[in-house]
């Protein structure tokens, strides 16, 4: 198992005051280079020379790190530290200071995978992550290519969380993809989350971006909605029309307006139950005479 590369501040100065300090070491060196009416001796040439070197060698120690951003430091293959203090900073001459690392929050949208739900329906599926890198060293040193690990190890996950949840669940013991999206992204980021700490990234934010049956389900899919959509609201009316039956004949009964007997009762019932759960406009029949 790899080890991880813990994240360090790297050890700098005021790039200012290193850029005063060449300057000054130059003008020196030159005044000594040139002192001696074009003939300097020889302590004055090897102070002059020392002087101009180091000079030099200082201003490539000059670098800028931008607001959001953030500068990995190695020397000889050695990490010894990162910037990430917004400013003109001077660091050791000899470290490479070309490692840039982003720290803005990043978007990454995944393609649209065909997966199988917990179902084993085949569904379309896409989501949008927020994340960001908070730490430099391992983004740069224990995984290659952070952001193209980002996106595989997105998908995987994505794929790995639809294969938990159902498209539309029937009964309300489990999380579904569609009625239950924001806990459906959570578990999302909490999943992305504990693949990508390997890469110093956080996870911010995840939720789906898309979600569908697969074409050649889809409409059979529609059609089980609906079924479902009508039983449903069927099952509501009847309900409905059972309460206000029943609150009706025992007023009628607790009125003295009618007494009915079982049959009349049952009748009265049926006639109550068809108006009310009818789904058209009843037409209503007048008898003159008797029930019977």
């Amino acid at each position: 198992m790899t080890t991880a590369t813990p994240e360090r501040p790297v050890h700098r100065t005021n790039g200012l005051v290193m850029l005063l300090a060449a300057a000054a070491a130059v003008a020196i060196g030159i005044t000594l280079l040139s002192r001696g009416n074009g003939h300097p001796s020889v302590l004055q040439v090897w102070l002059g020379v020392i002087l101009l070197v180091a000079a030099v060698t200082a201003l490539i120690g000059l670098f800028v790190v931008q607001p959001n951003e953030a500068r990995v430091l190695t020397v000889f293959g050695n990490y010894i530290g990162t910037c990430k203090t917004p400013g003109f900073h001077w660091a050791n001459p000899f470290a490479s200071k070309g490692g840039k690392v982003s720290l803005r929050v990043r978007n990454f949208v995944s393609e649209r995978l065909k997966v199988n739900d917990a179902d084993g329906n085949p569904v379309e599926i896409a989501a949008v992550i927020n994340w960001r890198v908070v730490d430099t060293a391992r983004a740069k040193f224990d995984v290659q290519y952070y952001e193209s690990f980002v996106e595989t190890q997105a998908e995987t996950a994505l794929r790995h969380i639809a294969s938990l949840h159902p498209y539309d669940a029937g009964d309300t013991t489990r999380s579904s993809l569609r009625e239950h999206a924001d806990e459906v992204g959570e578990d999302l980021r909490k999943d992305l989350q504990t693949r990508l700490d390997v890469a110093g990234v956080e996870v911010m934010e995840s939720r789906l971006a898309h979600l569908a049956y697969s074409p050649e389900i889809a409409e059979a899919m529609l059609r089980r909605q609906q079924a479902n959509a009508v039983l449903s609201a069927r099952r509501t009316i009847v309900q409905g029309a059972v309460g206000m039956v029943d609150d009706a004949i025992r007023q009628l009964e607790e009125r003295g307006v009618v007494q009915l007997d079982g049959e009349r009762r049952a009748a009265m019932v049926s006639n109550l139950m068809v108006v009310l759960t009818s789904d058209r406009t009843a037409t209503p029949v007048v008898n003159a005479g008797s029930l019977y």
